[in-house]
């Protein structure tokens, strides 16, 4: 096994793009740092050793928040020429938010990736997430009490926007992708925002070294992300079949729902998982919030438990994220919610 302080060979390259030797074009999201720089080198060395490859674009996103980015899109620009590869700057305009500013940026960055994927014909964007940033993660969303689908962090591959978001370095230490540069003598700007105590990722990037005292390290934390998402994917294959029997069971044409003696009999996560995907496609107001959905499964558990309560009539009526979730003569509807009514100004 590679040190991880060692840098990246071209045979290790090799293994680490070959899921994309095939498709058409690749765009590669290049903020600048060295994750996206070394990502972008390796890339580039690794398509040259292809008789026939992927199309590759080089983008940068310019969020407008720090003077300096423009200058940090200019030397991605001129290391980008001398690779032979096009290069595009991007920029996010229009008011930036006063509260969530990380979260809204990311949001932008990826529209825009994507909307310059289908300009240029590419099926994919590679971003250069590391193994670093995937244990950050599982630690923040740990720190916000997320279910096991939240727990699994940052996948491989995942469709976004009509293409697919591609991490081809999740198993990789950000120490590697600094000694490819080092090694190859590229230089890489430093964002000061990673930095910054005012953002939440920044002040638990300070607590890894104790952490990782404590065997909480980069490693162990990635690898308790895959195997969560692999969980989670068993999960999920579970809630397809579950699914599909409830489907047999439903007394016809209407609203989506479940013979509530059927539902009650799963396995509560089953239940809760079954709940959140069909109020999803049902409802118009969300994604759903997984705790908002567990009350509602244990309401609902509760109103079929009512050994009292008369066959006929309602149970229980609720609203969530724009569906309508009804538990009446033994049967759970699931239907759009009506519009809310606008209050008088």
């Amino acid at each position: 096994m590679p040190d991880d302080d060692s840098p990246i060979t071209a045979a290790e390259a090799k293994v680490l793009f070959a899921d994309w030797a095939a498709v058409p074009g690749l765009v590669l999201a290049v903020s600048g740092g060295p994750d996206s720089v070394a990502m972008m080198w390796l890339v580039a060395r690794w398509r040259r050793a292809l008789r026939k490859g992927p199309r590759l674009v080089a983008v940068t996103v310019d969020h407008g928040l720090r003077s300096e980015a423009a200058r940090e899109a200019r030397d991605v620009k001129h290391l980008a020429k001398s690779l032979d590869l096009p290069h595009r700057t991007v920029r996010w305009t229009g008011a930036k938010p006063a509260s969530g500013l990380p979260a809204a940026a990311r949001e932008a960055r990826y529209r825009l990736l994507a909307r310059e994927a289908r300009a240029s014909g590419a099926t994919h964007v590679l971003t250069a997430h590391t193994r670093d940033d995937q244990a950050e993660t599982l630690l923040m969303r740990m720190a916000r009490g997320s279910g096991i689908a939240g727990l699994g962090a940052m996948a491989r591959e995942m469709p976004r926007d009509g293409v697919v978001l591609a991490r081809p370095l999740l198993q990789i230490p950000k120490a590697r992708l600094v000694a490819t540069l080092e090694k190859a003598r590229i230089g890489f700007a430093e964002d000061s925002t990673n930095r910054d105590p005012a953002f939440a990722r920044p002040r638990l990037r300070e607590l890894m070294p104790a952490l990782a005292a404590e065997g909480f390290h980069a490693r162990n934390l990635a690898r308790l992300a895959a195997r969560l998402a692999r969980a989670n994917a068993a999960l999920e294959l579970l809630v397809d079949g579950a699914e599909r029997y409830l489907a047999l069971r439903a007394p016809g044409p209407g609203p989506s729902g479940f013979d509530a003696g059927a539902f009650a009999a799963l396995a509560e996560e089953i239940r809760v998982r079954l709940l959140l995907r069909t109020i999803d496609r049902v409802g118009h107001e969300g994604p759903a919030e997984l705790g908002k959905v567990e009350a509602l499964a244990a309401a609902l558990s509760r109103a079929g438990a009512q050994k009292t309560a008369a066959r006929g009539g309602i149970r229980l009526k609720q609203t969530l994220a724009g569906a309508l979730v009804t538990f009446v003569d033994g049967h759970i509807r699931i239907e759009p919610a009506p519009p809310r009514r606008s209050r008088p100004g």
